[in-house]
């Protein structure tokens, strides 16, 4: 059995950093110690001068695989979101064909278990009709269960409020939620449609997706998990508004109700629209500067509970189209630390932060088993950091299958130089190794 030794490390886990060595010994990592002696038989690792970190988790990707594979697969994905630092992944349902049954979503799950760099799950899909299936979701296996309320594909939109009220009640599994109200949404967008026509300006993207139908659909979602006792999970804040919605006077572990704000949403905000375009244009859409500004403030004070990126990558080709043709979404995996360790060189928010939001956090929300955290017993996923690096971002080290990256062109003054997951490293200094590959997530319900 394989042992790795780090050395040296400024280790961050758990609200402080200190230096440390941690000892590696197959999928675990079995000692740390402020000195470990290192043996023949230990491939040693010095990371004087970096930060270990435990191994990002991402509770919402879309990695498109099945059926949209001309825009991303489980493999690609994972191999871009390991050289992010992004050792474990859950991915959403709607995939062509859904994940809304059970069959379908063990086909991900084999997907999966032969391709994917990172580790894994992936959420069930709740439709209007399929309350039945829904109930046999194993939640040792499945993350959660994931419901639209706005902006859904196919048939996934939930807006019969008899069988959404039946989900909220009927199942003990957590339930995650894209919230926009889309009689709103359709109301506004048929408003900019008869002024534009097909050609709106991506400007009016978030008064079309406005404040109005998140908060109205955020609101009712949480006024339902409170009248029905469900373990709610909001993804996705875009307003300052929707962060008056959720508390911070108990511990993550006693909520019932958390919420989730993406890297786009911290880091553009309507004036990138004039220079980017639909390239940001994303579901919820990316709004004012006051609603960033709000939700950093939630995100801080720990009315957020989780940074994520939505990872949701589409071709060039489509994202050049006319604003009612061009999807929303965009890929992130690859770039959602960086961008976040951007934010602590401008000491906007601690690397120790960073750390309880994108790895703690998940972990105890989802209540995943053994990762999240450094500490003995526990799988070694990993990630050494060198804050006092730079990388810029270009077409060639672009590991997206699309292609493209919003942040192309931005010069990063932090790297990521090692990933490991499960103890295997799997990334280093540019470099792969693809002979191994991640495991299922297990969720200790």
């Amino acid at each position: 059995m394989s042992k790795i030794l780090i050395k040296n490390a400024q280790l961050v886990n758990e609200g402080s950093i200190r230096n440390a060595d941690v000892l590696i010994k197959g999928n675990f990592i079995v000692e740390i110690s402020d000195t470990i002696t290192s043996t023949a038989e230990m491939q040693i690792i010095d990371a004087k001068g970096s930060f270990l970190i435990p191994g990002i988790i991402d509770d919402q990707v879309h990695f498109r695989e099945p059926g949209l594979t001309h825009k991303a697969t489980i493999a690609t994905e994972s191999k871009a979101a390991v050289a992010g630092g992004i050792t474990s992944f859950i991915e959403m349902p709607n995939t062509v064909p859904q994940a809304t049954t059970q069959k379908l979503l063990q086909e991900k799950f084999d997907i999966a278990a032969n391709t994917s760099f990172a580790n894994y799950s992936f959420m069930f899909g709740g439709t209007n009709d399929n309350l039945e299936e829904v109930l046999k979701t194993d939640p040792k296996k499945v993350a959660a269960i994931k419901l639209f309320l706005g902006s859904s594909t196919g048939n996934m939109l939930v807006d019969n409020e008899e069988t959404l009220e039946k989900i909220f009640s009927s199942t003990e599994m957590l339930i995650a939620v894209h919230c926009e109200d889309e009689k709103t949404i359709q109301r506004n967008l048929a408003k900019a449609i008869a002024t534009y026509g097909d050609d709106i300006p991506i400007e009016m993207h978030p008064l079309i997706r406005s404040e109005e139908a998140c908060y109205i659909s955020s609101s009712k979602a949480i006024a339902l998990a409170k009248k029905t006792g469900a373990r709610l999970h909001v993804f996705h804040l875009s307003t300052a508004k929707e962060t008056t919605l959720f508390r911070n006077d108990i511990p993550l572990e006693e909520k019932q109700i958390t919420a989730e704000v993406c890297i786009h949403h911290l880091w553009f905000d309507d004036s990138y629209y004039r220079e980017k375009g639909t390239h940001i244009k994303w579901n919820p859409a990316i709004k004012t500067n006051k609603d960033k500004e709000g939700l950093w403030r939630a995100l801080l004070d720990d009315r957020i509970d989780v940074i994520a990126t939505d990872h949701a990558p589409h071709t060039l080709e489509e994202k050049s189209q006319t604003y009612t043709k061009a999807p929303s979404g965009g890929p992130l995996v690859q770039h959602a630390l960086l961008a976040m360790l951007e934010a602590v060189h401008a000491q906007k928010i601690s690397l120790e932060k960073v750390v309880e939001k994108m790895c703690h956090n998940p972990a105890k929300l989802f209540q995943i088993e053994k990762r999240g955290f450094i500490k003995e017993g526990y799988y070694a996923d990993l990630v050494l950091v060198d804050l006092q690096a730079s990388q810029k971002v270009t077409k060639e080290n672009i590991l997206y299958k699309c292609g493209w990256s919003p942040f192309e062109g931005l010069r990063f003054n932090a790297k990521i130089t090692h990933t490991f997951v499960n103890g295997n490293l799997i990334y280093h200094q540019g470099k792969f190794n693809t002979k191994i590959k991640g495991m299922q997530l297990s969720f200790l319900r």
